[in-house]
């Protein structure tokens, strides 16, 4: 419910910012929002960690239902900048709490598996909500797109209050804001999966930014169909990626679904029709799905024991940074000129191709001290 609250509305805001004459910031729509989640994940780390779990799933999830309230008065492009910044609140604290309650609340031996449960409902969320959303935009309206979002995010926040608080005892708020500190999320064993997931998230924040445009131009009525094909993609390949790079290694695989990306993002780049547009978004949806389980998993390999947490935070922050980034530069390269987008593809695939290169010849190491 939460991911398809917030998600369901991406592939319309290009034209609901347009409409406001705010053209020129149509990057801005994917960069503050994922700007604002890096700047709120160590506060929310923290804050989960002092203050309760359900808290800060309820905090998140009240978050995106106010937002969607407040989209059909965000009237001018600075409301709307401003509210898509609040709205980035939600992603950096809820889903942090509600990983951290799953790890809480089921056996040990079986996280890996209900990590994928979560994954897995996530990635259904972020493939039907941007087809509901755009089917309702059409047929209804904007504000009908806006209210149903909001009625998804209340439904994460009332299914929400009937979770029980898995911390015994909980400190205040200002207390917990006063602990955060660099060395809370920053963890120097990440940097290997960091340096990945910054590489290959780059090109999500491209596309979550022009294919909107650039599926419309392809003569698409429906433009969430585009997100939710590479999303479907991405699902299938998760039922065996993660058994795929525990029997041969995380490096190996890495190196296939990264191939599969620069592939894909090429495709994407020189397609010329419909056609050739949704193969691209097959293979970039593979990709997904054997790069993201893969990086975690790695992340967790590397890491001390004690301190997977912090490990999975610093690279989750390398994740807002590589969106942010793909969607600010993708957005200045697009500048509202559709016979521009290719160019941003092809700049993505070249960065991907730059994380091929560190697999190739810097990241095995890392895999063989760990494994040694």
């Amino acid at each position: 419910m939460f991911m398809a609250s917030f998600s369901m509305i991406l592939p319309e805001l290009p034209d609901f910012l347009r409409a406001m004459g705010g053209q020129d910031y149509i990057g801005y729509i994917v960069g503050i929002f994922t700007l604002s989640a890096a700047l709120s994940r160590p506060i929310s780390g923290v804050l989960t960690d002092k203050s309760g779990r359900i808290k800060i799933m309820l905090f998140g999830s009240a978050i995106t239902t106010i937002a969607g309230l407040l989209y059909p008065f965000a009237q001018t492009v600075w409301l709307f900048l401003s509210l898509r910044f609040i709205h980035g609140l939600s992603t950096g604290f809820r889903p942090t709490a509600s990983t951290t309650y799953l790890t809480d609340i089921v056996p040990k031996q079986r996280r890996g598996e209900a990590m994928g449960y979560l994954g897995m409902a996530g990635s259904i969320g972020m493939a039907m909500g941007p087809v509901l959303g755009s089917v309702i935009r059409e047929e209804f309206s904007f504000e009908m797109m806006f209210y149903t979002s909001t009625l998804l995010g209340l439904l994460s926040f009332l299914l929400t209050l009937r979770l029980k608080e898995t911390i015994p005892k909980k400190e205040k708020v200002n207390t917990s804001i006063r602990q955060v500190k660099v060395s809370d999320v920053l963890e120097r064993s990440a940097l290997p999966t960091s340096i990945i997931m910054v590489l290959d998230t780059f090109s999500f924040g491209v596309i979550l930014t022009v294919a909107p445009d650039y599926v419309k131009s392809m003569g698409f009525q429906y433009k969430g169909i585009f997100n939710a094909v590479f999303v479907l993609a991405s699902i299938s390949m998760r039922f065996f990626a993660g058994h795929a790079s525990d029997r041969f290694g995380r490096v190996p695989l890495l190196r296939t679904g990264t191939v599969l990306l620069v592939i894909s993002l090429l495709v994407l780049g020189f397609a010329g029709n419909s056609t050739v547009l949704i193969i691209g978004a097959v293979l970039y949806g593979m990709s997904i799905g054997i790069n993201r389980p893969t990086i975690f998993a790695w992340t967790t390999d590397l890491a001390n024991p004690e301190k997977i947490g912090k490990a999975l935070a610093t690279m989750l922050l390398a994740l807002e940074i590589g969106i942010g980034a793909g969607a600010f530069i993708s957005g200045e390269i697009y500048d509202n000129d559709i016979n521009r987008i290719p160019a941003t593809f092809f700049l993505a695939a070249a960065i991907a191709f730059v994380s091929l290169i560190y697999l190739l010849f810097v990241a095995a190491k890392f895999e063989r001290k760990n494994t040694d």
